[in-house]
């Protein structure tokens, strides 16, 4: 900013002017002789009180009757009536008539909150108050709330209320009084009317990964819209959301100015809070100045710290956001500065409540010697009237950024204000709420020093990142690798006995799912013969590899694991091509699998040493594990990487050797496990890779006496077949066969009657069809408890009528085929049974070449009927009813399984019963219930989903180790040395 002379002057300057302005006025949000106020002094004086308050404000809206209200807000508050203000919780939750008047009032005072945010539930609703802001001198930015849109059928909605709104609205606006500061720049007329969009909610399967599909269709979404716009005269603005969605927002946003060519007032809001937000307006102005445009740009702060953080930190992605407030305010103030150099190109709108970054933008103005129009300031509904009214005052044009909509859909906007309000950097809680000095408030922002660097984690496990498909780079690579491995199509694999590599007359050929005359490769079969080889092989390898210090055998799953980094973009389009997983899915899968390789063998170095135990003088107590000899790992095709290297790398790693025979339908898959470790220069012999048929092959192997533990995933009755095996013992048997098996589930969500719906239709959709409803945790029963169920229904309905179903290497597919026409028929006949059981609400049918199963969904269904007790593997739910949480939960553990399930509920008193009671492995909460990740979430349940310790676990590796305790007298002729504890303390 150095090129402006005396800018720091000139900045207080205009504070000054503005707070002299402001007076003694207070806004409507802070004045505690108001309702709202009140909350948000109770707010910001106890972050307890805070956050059980906003969650108690955000469930508020769907609780459907004022005893149910009265209940919710006990539950919230109960710890909390020690707070002054919350005391009388107490006595308005008795019984009888008081709960229901004070139900009532608590749920007339939360609305009366929402509209000091809100305009108006609806277009005419909200009406006055837009006519009011114009009457007071201020312009309007219109949002229709409720922008999720999770179904066709909601975003043509969406789009109807976008039309209605501007058909209602603008005609109306052309009888408003003539303001030359708010309908004029010098480059001509204004627009009245302006409305705010979200792309998101005109395309319900908007995904970076599908670049191009997800344009055009948002692109024909968004079209009746503009056209509108275009046609009555008024002007638009592309929110920003999420950073994912960030590039492909831009991309959109250009793409409908080129269509719409002589359409001259199309904006975007940038969020001057991300890293790249500068590169990202230069681009603008750049494209503006090539195409001679104007483009309008409301420069913003940015609203979801803390969710930008958080996700990117999950995610293991770099963080997009700014450390810190101040370096924002910085960059807020240098991109400013670039939008006010370039008025021919832009269109500028300030967008924020901060005194300081509001002097800053007058400061530059008027030293670029800039009209008053030339420059916008934007300010929120509800929000900072002082300082709008300030800035009328002073000769500015002032838009307000106003919502319009219903409290529930609105909600999410809601809790975003107050949060923000109620932020200890919030600059109108430190202006009205704490009374900070103005000079103190226009001061320039100083970041702090640079943080100190985060302590480096050492050898401690970190999960491997997702691949972030937002990145054009990375959607370049995946697409290079799909026609590169469809290249290699129809190679033959061997098997790998000790040193040799094994070809057999005999061949399982690896279909693609999605096109069943493509072979994606040939792998030899084995025979009895060759599983004996193998077990003899593995015997004698044993002696000398169960000798290999630990931390040299995670040395081995270390560099598996980097080969599998360097061709990951192989293994996952392998993964799409011969098990039919969507990108996402099937990367998933490859991320899982350098996991496990990553966890065990900083386990195993963990583990790996001895222990001493107690402190009895005279006398050495270790305590140490050892292998347990052979296994064998049988794995499954639905996690065709992950899977089979969890159990094949914790088995080598304890110093087992392991015979690894993987599904005969993604055998090449399991070759490629195979070769990482051989690339990575683990010893012959030590994993031995024999595909075959499990009735031959695999029932030898299991009961063979030398073979010392089983690894198994796969069906129930695959895996009590392999127990009863293992259980049979003969006389030349060293060990008691150990088994560990996960055999599958029929896992359940909850969705209770204080639920998000939208989060709840969401999970049921991602857990049911993702990877086609082919995994052993997906969601294949929801239990609706409730006058929720006939919405849900509704809207599930909706939701999977929308799902994409396809090829997996296209993008544009959340579906792909099943693994093979023997589960296709399987899947069929269930949901051909199933309406005997249940009434059908939704029966997809999939026309065309490869195995294809559309979702499928029955409700009413009897809960101890065929689709609601056994496991189907498919893409079919069962929807039932249930009263209350306890008959929901008896439903849910009905089954003989336990392996995972979830509750979508904003009730603790049921989160917390449902920890209790919810008899699965894994159960999750607020969220789908699939995706489990290694060591965060360590994976596996009971009952007949399986036995053994949990996948991913810290305990996992103990099933294939022998516990050993070694005792030594250390007492002779009297004279007993230090403990080794005692020498170590010294």
């Amino acid at each position: 900013m150095s090129s402006y002379p005396d800018l720091e002057e000139r900045i207080r300057r205009t504070g000054r002017e503005i707070f002299s302005l402001v007076g003694e006025e207070v806004p409507s949000l802070f004045d505690r002789q108001r309702w709202t106020g009140k909350m948000m002094e109770w707010a910001m004086k106890d972050e307890q009180v805070k956050v059980q308050l906003f969650r108690f404000v955000d469930v508020l809206p769907c609780l459907r009757t004022d005893d149910l209200v009265m209940r919710v807000l006990n539950e919230y508050f109960r710890d909390l009536r020690s707070t002054p203000v919350l005391r009388g919780i107490g006595l308005l939750s008795r019984t009888g008539l008081i709960p229901r008047i004070a139900g009532k009032l608590i749920r007339k005072n939360v609305t009366a909150m929402a509209r000091q945010f809100i305009a108006g539930s609806d277009p005419e609703d909200a009406l006055p108050a837009l006519e009011g802001l114009r009457e007071e001198g201020l312009a309007i930015s219109v949002d229709l709330l409720g922008e999720e849109v999770l179904s066709d059928a909601e975003a043509a909605a969406y789009t109807e209320r976008y039309l209605d709104l501007l058909r209602l609205l603008v005609p109306r606006a052309r009888s408003w009084q003539d303001a030359s500061i708010l309908d004029r720049d010098r480059h001509g007329s204004l627009p009245r009317v302006d409305v705010s969009l979200k792309v998101s909610s005109f395309n319900p399967r908007l995904d970076p990964a599908n670049w191009e599909g997800s344009v055009d269709a948002t692109r024909a979404g968004v079209r009746p819209v503009l056209h509108a716009v275009q046609d009555l005269g008024a002007s638009v603005t592309f929110d920003m959301e999420s950073y994912y969605f960030k590039d492909l927002t831009l991309a959109i946003f250009l793409a409908v100015l080129e269509e719409f060519a002589d359409f001259p007032f199309g904006g975007i809001a940038l969020q001057a809070y991300l890293t790249d937000t500068k590169d990202d307006l230069l681009h603008l102005i750049a494209w503006a100045k090539k195409h001679r445009r104007r483009i309008g740009v409301r420069l913003t702060k940015g609203a979801y710290w803390d969710y930008e953080t958080v996700i990117a930190r999950q995610l293991g992605w770099p963080i997009p956001v700014l450390v810190d407030k101040a370096r924002t305010d910085l960059q807020f103030e240098e991109l400013a500065a670039i939008l006010l150099e370039n008025t021919e190109y832009v269109r500028p709108a300030i967008a924020t409540h901060n005194v300081r970054s509001i002097s800053h933008a007058i400061a530059v103005a008027d030293s670029l010697k800039l009209p008053k129009e030339a420059i916008e300031f934007q300010v929120i509904y509800g929000m900072a009237e002082p300082i709008r009214t300030a800035l009328r005052k002073m000769g500015f044009r002032v838009r307000v950024y106003t919502p319009i909509g219903e409290l529930i859909p609105g909600m999410a906007y809601l809790i975003r204000r107050l949060l923000e309000n109620t932020s200890n950097e919030s600059f109108l809680r430190k202006s009205f709420s704490e009374g900070t000095p103005p000079d103190e408030l226009t001061r320039r922002p100083v970041p702090p020093a640079a943080a100190e660097p985060e302590e480096s984690q050492g050898n401690s496990f970190a999960n491997e990142p997702l691949t972030d498909f937002s990145k054009e780079q990375n959607r370049k690579s995946m697409l290079d690798a799909l026609k590169r491995v469809g290249k290699q199509f129809d190679a033959t694999y061997p098997l790998v006995i000790g040193r040799d590599e094994v070809r057999t007359d005999k061949e399982i050929r690896s279909r693609n799912p999605a096109r069943p005359g493509e072979i994606v490769g040939r792998v030899s079969a084995a025979a009895v013969k060759h599983a004996e080889r193998a077990v003899a092989e593995a015997n004698r390898v044993w002696l000398e590899w169960r000798k290999t210090a630990p931390a040299e055998r995670a040395e081995y799953l270390f560099r598996a694991a980097e080969h599998m980094r360097t061709g990951r973009f192989d293994l996952v389009a392998l993964e799409v091509f011969e098990v039919g997983k969507t990108w996402n899915e099937a990367d998933a899968d490859v991320a899982e699998a350098i996991d496990f390789l990553e966890y065990y063998g900083r386990e195993m170095i963990g583990i790996g040493a001895p222990r001493l135990l107690g402190a009895y003088p005279g006398e050495e107590n270790a305590y140490l594990y050892e292998p347990r000899g052979v296994g064998v790992v049988v794995s499954p095709w639905n996690f065709p990487l992950a899977i089979p290297t969890g159990m094949v790398s914790a088995a080598l790693v304890t110093g087992n050797c392991v015979i690894f025979k993987p599904s005969s339908l993604s055998p090449v898959l399991g070759w490629k496990l195979f070769e990482a470790f051989r690339r990575a220069g683990l010893p012959h012999g030590v994993l031995q890779f024999l595909s075959g048929s499990g009735d031959e092959v695999g029932d030898y192997l299991v009961s063979h006496p030398q073979v010392d533990f089983v690894a198994f995933t796969g069906s129930k009755d695959v895996g009590l077949r392999i127990v009863k095996f293992a259980g049979e013992t003969v006389a030349r048997q060293r060990n008691v066969k150990k088994v560990i098996a996960e055999m599958g589930g029929k896992n359940a969500i909850i969705v209770d009657d204080t639920a998000d719906l939208d989060a709840a239709i969401k999970g049921v959709v991602e857990s049911a069809l993702g990877f086609q409803g082919q995994k052993c945790s997906a969601c294949s029963r929801a239990i609706v408890v409730g006058e929720m169920y006939d919405e849900f229904c509704t809207r599930l309905k909706q939701a999977m009528e929308s799902v994409s179903i396809g090829p997996p290497e296209d993008p544009e597919n959340l579906m792909g085929p099943v693994v093979s026409e023997a589960a296709r028929k399987k899947i069929l006949d269930y949901i051909q049974q199933a309406e005997q059981y249940g009434k059908p609400l939704l029966v997809r049918h999939v026309d065309g070449e490869g195995y294809y199963v559309g979702p499928a969904v029955f409700v009413d269904v009897d809960p101890s009927s065929p689709i609601a007790q056994e496991e189907i593997f498919g893409p079919v739910l069962a929807v039932l009813r249930a009263d209350d949480i306890d008959m929901a939960l008896d439903i849910a553990n009905s089954t003989r399984y336990a392996l995972t399930g979830g509750i979508f509920s904003r009730s603790p008193a049921n989160i917390r019963k449902a920890e209790r009671e919810f008899r699965v492995g894994n159960l999750y909460i607020n969220r789908k219930i699939t995706g489990a990740l290694v060591g965060r979430q360590p994976f596996g349940g009971f009952g007949m989903s399986g036995v053994g310790s949990k996948a991913g676990g810290p305990d996992y590796l103990l099933q294939f180790l022998h516990a050993k305790s070694i005792s030594e007298n250390t007492l002779r002729r009297g004279f007993a040395p230090k403990a080794t504890s005692e020498v170590h303390s010294t």
